[in-house]
């Protein structure tokens, strides 16, 4: 949904370095990245990380001028300026975010580093009334996202982030703040350049995009990858490898099928936590000359399985099973 951002706004200052996280992410294991060439990398660099925007122009905005407003249904309205925030103790979580207008085997997603304070502390200063259900997130360029307010305060890392795999969080991405939440796609949750939250219900508001006919709630859809191969390899064993997502329950196994034959189990790599998506490989032993379809599934830790019925990307994200037609020989 929305628009990729190509025009920048008028040069601004480098964003100032980032504080010294309280609560480093855990070290990242050793195997997380199987190194395959073509394969995503487990980290998307910020430079290559997927930019969805509604904005026409980067905004860049200065951290005197920038401020945060909790409001609505709260038992006190909070403002936090910058100095205010980044005086908190930080958070790091590795994280990945989707875009609901990714197709299936879309590029529309990428996995970081995020640095930032937990949102739910931040709410828990205002205190939520009894009714509230949502959270109206303001972006600086007027954009709105509603997110469950349920989601914002469970024990989730869902943050209010300023910093992305090591550096300040780019003009592009963001900054001076921005929201990440795990299990939600992107236009429910990921709002850039946050200027305000407002405590409210799903009943009286709805984000930019709800009255256009898109889903209120938003949450990601299970889901898997083919990275490669991608058209032609020689005849003899096959790496085939891609990425899984089962965002904020994590995945616990992917297969492929080879020409509509029996379903073989792949190879998973370490990962980080339930809220990144998850590297696998499968080696394709003795592949024959000719022309081949090949398709992948995933399985979540709880189960459940991938949905095989097509659907597009509207109203709530995209469904089906990735495949890829390569030729061998």
């Amino acid at each position: 949904i929305g628009l990729t951002l190509n025009r920048q706004g008028s040069p601004a200052a480098p964003p100032p370095p980032l504080p010294t996280p309280a609560t480093p992410a855990p070290p990242v294991p050793a195997g997380v990245d199987l190194g395959i060439d073509g394969l995503a990398p487990y980290v998307t660099p910020n430079a290559d990380f997927y930019r969805i925007d509604t904005a026409l122009v980067v905004p860049r905005i200065k951290i005197e001028d920038w401020s945060l407003t909790i409001s609505g249904m709260v038992n006190r309205e909070v403002t936090i300026t910058w100095a205010d925030l980044v005086a908190r103790p930080m958070v790091e979580h590795v994280l990945t975010l989707a875009c609901v207008s990714n197709t299936v085997g879309g590029d529309l997603i990428g996995n970081a580093k995020w640095l930032g304070v937990p949102i739910r502390d931040l709410l828990a200063e205002a205190g939520p009334q009894t009714g509230a259900d949502m959270v109206l997130s303001t972006s600086h360029d007027g954009f709105t996202a509603g997110t469950p307010l349920e989601v914002l305060t469970d024990d989730r890392q869902a943050l209010l982030a300023i910093g992305m795999n090591g550096e300040p969080l780019p003009y592009e991405h963001g900054f001076p703040a921005r929201l990440v939440v795990p299990g939600l796609y992107g236009y429910v949750s990921a709002t850039k350049w946050v200027t305000e939250l407002k405590v409210t219900t799903f009943a009286q508001d709805e984000g930019y995009w709800t009255p256009l006919g898109w889903s209120a709630l938003g949450p990601i859809k299970l889901s898997s990858r083919i990275d490669v191969p991608r058209r032609k390899v020689p005849v003899g064993d096959v790496i085939i490898a891609g990425v899984a997502w089962a965002q904020h329950t994590g995945i616990s196994k992917v297969e492929v099928q080879i020409n509509g034959g029996s379903w073989q189990a792949a190879e998973l790599a370490p990962v980080t936590g339930p809220d990144s998506w998850r590297q696998w490989t499968y080696t394709w032993v003795g592949a024959p000359a000719g022309n081949h379809m090949i398709t992948c599934r995933a399985t979540d830790a709880d189960g459940a399985s991938q949905e095989t019925a097509v659907a597009p990307p509207a109203p709530n994200g995209a469904a089906g099973l990735h495949s890829r037609t390569v030729t061998v020989g």
